[in-house]
């Protein structure tokens, strides 16, 4: 597959959000990524349900939203309301993530599931039939802007031969310094979508330039 951008809200201008999203999708971003924090999950606060709906008609792309949050549960009526196309939640911390992924499903949404850079690929096992994407941090998650961490390519390599294992419609996903130089290794180890922020929304040379630069190194 040719590899998949989705810039990330977080390092946007939040004063220019909706004219900077547009300007992602003309320049052949593939989706949009929402990082939703709580200040509990994750030590940093962003947004809530009310940015998804106030995106949804500016752009066609989804709107993959990434619940960095203590008990998900309590938002996925919220969050599937202002129009997320998926939701992704996290393994760890949630005690029923199974059952969180079916409601997602049942919602009619895209479920994901993600794993922190010390989670083991091996807890994917039972729930990847269920998922529609598989998304691993390649930082620890709360912060933008922070440095690729090289030892998660192992893990990717290890998802990926999951995935072609048990779903291989499953996508690959990753999040966390990816930029031209961090894509071509997360390509080669089997991840087909990225997560950029920074290098997209902050590259010197607008967001166009960022996002390609991102496709032609991976």
């Amino acid at each position: 597959m040719p590899p998949l951008v989705a810039p990330s809200i977080l390092a946007a201008d939040f004063a220019r959000l909706g004219e900077q999203v547009r300007q992602a999708e003309e320049a052949g971003a593939n989706r949009i990524h929402v990082d939703v924090m709580d200040g509990h999950f994750v030590p940093n606060i962003s947004i809530g349900p009310l940015v998804v709906q106030a995106l949804k008609p500016v752009t066609k792309l989804r709107l993959e939203t990434h619940l960095m949050i203590s008990n998900p549960d309590q938002y996925l009526d919220a969050f599937a309301a202002a129009g997320s196309t998926s939701l992704q939640v996290h393994w760890e911390g949630n005690l029923h993530v199974h059952r969180t992924i079916q409601r997602i499903r049942a919602m009619g949404l895209g479920a994901g599931i993600v794993i922190n850079p010390a989670t083991p690929a091996s807890v994917l096992q039972e729930i990847l039939p269920d998922v529609n994407i598989v998304l691993v941090m390649t930082v620890n998650p709360g912060f933008g802007g922070q440095k690729f961490i090289t030892s998660t390519l192992d893990k990717i390599k290890r998802v990926r031969e999951m995935i072609d294992r048990h779903n291989p419609t499953c996508e690959l996903e990753v999040d966390g310094g990816i930029d031209a130089h961090t894509a071509p290794l997360a390509f080669a180890a089997g991840a087909t979508v990225f997560v950029a922020g920074s290098s997209v929304f902050g590259h010197p040379q607008g967001i166009a330039a960022g996002i390609k630069a991102i496709q032609e190194s991976a």
